[in-house]
């Protein structure tokens, strides 16, 4: 979708948004990763490699090495993408100055394992602002769509590959000690991202295989007011043709429907797994009469 197929509020709303993302991801560049010398990936952690052995601003070298990579890469981007992508990454360095230039520190007494957490949790929320708003900080995430496309290699790998590499030539002034904090915080900073970007929206999934179907469905449609499917099922071994059931619910009410399928049908299957974006009616919005606490 071009820029201009959106409306003018929606993109003022977006720019934004990322403008907010960029500068919570700075702040905690500048007052927790550089205060307490935890490394980085990716471009940003190029930047501080820079920043420690020729004491070159990160502001600048955010610029520097972003604008070429976005020229070069530019047509495999599309004209929206590259816009947002330009904003992210101008407003990310201009933070970045600015946060250098305020006279005050986040004091956590230098601990690293609270750096390695608060790093993670801060930089990951920004960032996850800026990706759920269709924004982008540049660098290797636009080396990686031009690896994928001319290589073949997936944007996962690749992005993989270069934080290895980044994380590997940042022992050139950290330790392995601090290293290893680094690495908490990256940890932290994709499940935070994830979050961010996916919302609070969660829940579980449920195929319930059962002689009892019918029942069962009735029953969580009285009792707990979720929807129901019929998926059509046949047996590989047996050749019968049946359904299952399938349905999703909060994590809160998880146990509840496992009590109602214990009760009607013990021996029936049940499998159940993790499904990380829920959006619709009972998730993402009530119709009217709905109890939003069950």
């Amino acid at each position: 979708m071009l820029i201009q197929e959106k409306s003018p509020l929606k993109t003022i709303i977006d720019l934004l948004m990322v403008t907010l993302g960029c500068g919570i991801y700075a702040l905690g560049f500048v007052k927790i990763n550089m205060a307490n010398q935890l490394a980085e990936g990716g471009v940003t952690g190029i930047t501080l490699i820079l920043y420690h052995l020729v004491h070159l601003d990160p502001a600048i070298s955010t610029l520097a090495i972003n604008i070429p990579l976005i020229i070069i890469g530019y047509k495999f981007l599309g004209r929206r993408a590259l816009i947002y992508t330009v904003w992210g990454t101008i407003t990310l360095s201009a933070w970045i100055w600015l946060w250098q230039r305020l006279p005050f520190e986040i004091n956590i007494h230098h601990d690293l394992f609270i750096s390695g957490v608060l790093a993670g949790l801060v930089g990951g929320f920004g960032s996850g602002i800026t990706y759920r708003f269709g924004g982008t900080t540049g660098g290797s995430d636009v080396v990686a769509r031009i690896l994928e496309k001319h290589r073949g290699i997936s944007m996962g790998q690749s992005l993989l590959v270069f934080d290895a590499i980044v994380l590997t030539a940042s022992l050139s002034y950290i330790d392995l000690r601090k290293m290893m904090y680094t690495l908490l915080a990256s940890y932290v900073f994709a499940q935070v991202v994830n979050f961010t970007q996916e919302g609070a929206y969660t829940g579980h999934g449920f195929i319930i295989m059962s002689a009892h179907n019918q029942e069962i469905a009735d029953t969580i449609l009285a009792e707990m007011n979720r929807g129901v499917t019929f998926l059509k099922s046949q047996g590989a071994y047996s050749k019968q043709d049946g359904q299952a059931l399938y349905c999703v619910v909060s994590a809160h009410e998880a146990q509840f429907l496992r009590d109602i399928v214990s009760h009607i049908d013990p021996k029936a299957f049940v499998s159940v797994f993790d499904v990380t974006n829920v959006s619709g009616e009972g998730f993402t919005y009530w119709l009217p009469g709905q109890k939003k606490n069950r």
